[in-house]
């Protein structure tokens, strides 16, 4: 077996999600990482429509996507019967929601939160004028069944609330955030919490 072989191999369990580490030098070599795999999932067919009853009802939550595209692993390694049961239950189930922003914005806010980078936003306020704004986002927060991206504003120099359906606009900059906290937003009220 070629070196080149190898590393193309080693190459592919990475990308699969295999935690592959390496050691250099004499008696080094390659390996996966010690308990890197999950146990074995065990839910009920009622848990495994809570979890995708949720997802459902939150499309237009925060990296809704990927809450998607995990509890369809998770529903992926049940057993076929659970997983019959589950889809049965699951048809039970409707939900109506509205449609959620546009795609890309939402991706460009999700991205900026997560890299803590600027993110430039073409804003539509309550009176119907638009403005374009470099915010630096704080958090996410969702009451009274609508979601805010709360950030600093840089056109403002200070905290604002953006409702996530009248951002029209969204792309992620290059310039990192300058390190404002959420404690600066102010305290949540007592009906709110972190997810």
């Amino acid at each position: 077996m070629s070196v080149r072989t190898v590393k193309r191999d080693l190459s592919a369990l990475e990308n699969s999600g295999m935690p592959i580490w390496s050691r250099p030098g004499p008696g080094g070599g390659y390996g996966l990482a010690a308990r890197a795999s999950l146990p074995p999932v065990s839910l009920s067919p009622a848990q495994a429509v809570a979890l995708l009853a949720a997802v459902s009802a939150a499309s237009d939550a925060p990296y809704a996507d990927l809450a998607c595209a995990g509890v369809q692993k998770v529903l992926d390694v049940l057993d076929p019967k659970t997983r019959t049961k589950a889809h049965e239950l699951a048809s039970r189930i409707w939900v109506d929601t509205p449609s959620p922003t546009v795609r890309a914005v939402r991706s460009a806010l999700e991205e900026a939160m997560a890299e803590q980078r600027v993110v430039r936003i073409r804003y539509t306020s309550r009176e119907d004028s638009e403005t374009t704004r470099d915010i630096e986002p704080i958090m996410f927060a969702s009451t009274n069944d609508r979601w805010y991206l709360i950030g600093w504003c840089r056109l403002r120099s200070d905290i604002r609330w953006f409702l996530v359906a009248r951002i029209e606009h969204a792309s992620v900059t290059t310039i990192p955030c300058s390190g404002h906290s959420i404690q600066e937003v102010g305290t949540p009220p007592a009906t709110a919490k972190s997810v």
